[in-house]
């Protein structure tokens, strides 16, 4: 095997003692494999721990090739240049000196045989779609798509054998996604990607499931996944009934026996105490029928056992992937009812409205940098109707309370026990309600905003929504897309995910571009566009 990562045996806890891992083993040869699993599982953990970031407190990490990891978290410095990141820059200057007649041995041990560093590096850049920022460009002239990109043509250009790539299209644009799908697509190596882009995932060969401190490997992507534990959870479901059966019928028989072996009992007290056989006959009788109904209680108290640890070993084979449950019929908008409406000049000096009118939901498209959040954010100041705005970074709720007192400064007219019941159907149950929000991993954060936000008072009538799949696992994208689904107001909504957006019942599509906005519904444009990012006025 040229290229893989070997886990054995490996343990590791965060110093508070709470475990990730404890014995997690595994092998990733090499193919694509996309890792998945809820928020908080360890996917992000386990690949710091693979490249060495972190280090397992047991157990080994073996890496055969070249290693090259690109993090969640990637930030450059603004004073950078695209060189720089690249790894290329004492090369490109080593090459210079020589070109101008200085190949002292230092500058030919600096180029070694990276004499073609420079065409290898636009070439691997122009695959990206990068072609044109050139190598001697400052970072802080880049936008965020660009600088992830920056970042995977740096791991590529140094031809790694084993590839790690975190939530590498969050903030992407579909045309860097693109450009992103067709380098994940030429990878030859062993490549393990956490991610919740289900197009992205489609083109892997392997999805690994971790769960529980422990990885699930299925063959073929992310749909092939879907339908294998789809048949695999129908069978777990169908041995948890057997099971369940099988217990019951145990605990009647176990009855059943109690009552006949009572009865037993019952008689042989009433022969003693009639003396109708002799002593001796009656002893040996009696002790007879207690060796023989400690041998049946044993018998049917075994059988009990063994079903009930049936049941529970069936269990553990099945999901426990809760949905969040949302019935909110004050959200509904009548037909027609305009709910928001932007209404600027543009430079022919027409006025622009741009309205949206009853239960409608619009996705809001545009190559990043363009100003789709100023936008939303300027939608969502004077709205017609009760409006929430979810931003990209989930920073609406107070650090320092608990879930439910958050719930308390949205919803401050209802009934602390009607709070949490409702809570409850977002999956904080109980104590979970009490959880501080700087607490939470990023799925029960993303919960917690979407909660408050949609149990609001009054209930919103218009959602804005800005990328809000970004950063979120599958099973909180199924729940984010129920909820959607269940809304019954008007929904404004910018994200790259168009896979998410045709799930979610989109009926209005709007374009934006550096200069105009347009209804992809209708010819010409809706708005001019200025260049500083806002609607003319």
């Amino acid at each position: 095997m040229t290229s893989a990562i070997t886990c054995t045996d490996l343990t590791f806890a965060w110093p508070d003692g709470e475990f990730v891992f404890d014995g997690l083993s595994f092998v990733a040869g090499p193919v694509r494999s996309g890792l998945i699993g809820r928020n908080g599982t360890g996917k992000s953990t386990l690949l710091r721990l693979i490249a060495g970031r972190l280090q397992p407190q047991q157990g080994e990490l073996r890496i055969a090739g070249r290693l090259g990891y690109l993090p969640q978290d990637f930030t450059l410095g603004v004073d950078q240049v695209v060189a720089e990141v690249l790894g290329i820059a004492r090369i490109r200057q080593a090459i210079a000196a020589i070109e101008r007649g200085d190949a002292s041995a230092a500058n030919l041990a600096v180029v070694g045989d990276a004499w073609d560093v420079e065409e290898r590096a636009e070439a691997t850049l122009a695959k990206l779609g990068l072609g044109g920022i050139g190598l001697d460009r400052r970072i802080g002239q880049l936008s965020g798509g660009e600088t992830v990109l920056l970042g995977l043509a740096a791991r590529l250009l140094d031809r790694p054998d084993v590839l790690l790539l975190d939530e590498p299209t969050n903030n992407l644009d579909r045309d860097a996604r693109a450009r992103l799908y067709d380098a994940v697509e030429a990878f030859r190596g062993a490549l393990l990607i956490v991610s919740h882009d289900r197009e992205l995932l489609d083109r892997v060969d392997q999805i690994g499931d971790l769960r529980n401190g422990r990885i699930g490997w299925y063959g073929g992507n992310l749909s092939a996944y879907e339908r294998a534990v789809a048949i695999e959870q129908e069978a777990a479901e169908r041995a948890v009934r057997m099971a369940a059966a099988d217990l019951r019928k145990q605990k009647r028989e176990l009855a059943a026996a109690r009552i006949k072996l009572d009865r037993r009992q019952r008689y042989g007290q009433k022969m003693w105490d009639t003396k109708r056989e002799p002593k001796v006959v009656m002893g040996n009788r009696k002790q007879d029928a207690q060796v023989a109904a400690g041998k049946h209680r044993h018998l049917h108290l075994n059988r009990l056992a063994t079903a009930d640890q049936a049941l529970t070993e069936a269990e553990a084979f099945v999901h426990d992937d809760d949905s969040i449950r949302i019935d909110l019929p004050e959200t509904a908008v009548p037909t027609g009812r305009e709910v928001v409406r932007l209404v600027r000049r543009i430079r022919t000096g027409q006025r622009i409205a741009l309205e949206v009118r009853g239960p409608e939901r619009i996705a809001l498209q545009g190559p990043n940098g363009v100003g789709k959040t100023t936008l939303l954010r300027a939608l969502a100041r004077d709205p017609l109707v009760p409006c929430r705005f979810l931003p990209q970074r989930l920073d609406v709720l107070d650090n320092t309370l608990s879930i439910a007192e958050n719930l308390a400064k949205t919803a401050p007219e209802a009934d602390n026990n009607v709070r949490r019941a409702r809570l409850a159907r977002f999956l904080f149950r109980g104590r979970e309600a009490d959880q501080l929000v700087n607490t939470l991993s990023g799925g029960e954060r993303f919960r917690a905003t979407l909660a408050a936000l949609l149990l609001a008072e009054p209930p919103p009538q218009l959602l804005i929504l800005d990328e809000p799949t970004n950063n979120l696992d599958l099973a909180s994208v199924a729940q984010l897309t129920d909820a959607l689904l269940a809304y019954q107001g008007a929904l404004i909504v910018a994200s790259h995910d168009q896979t998410w957006l045709d799930t979610i019942g989109i009926t209005r599509w709007w374009s934006l571009s550096a200069d105009r906005l347009t209804d992809q519904g209708s010819p010409g444009g809706l708005a001019e566009w200025g260049s500083s990012g806002g609607l003319m006025g």
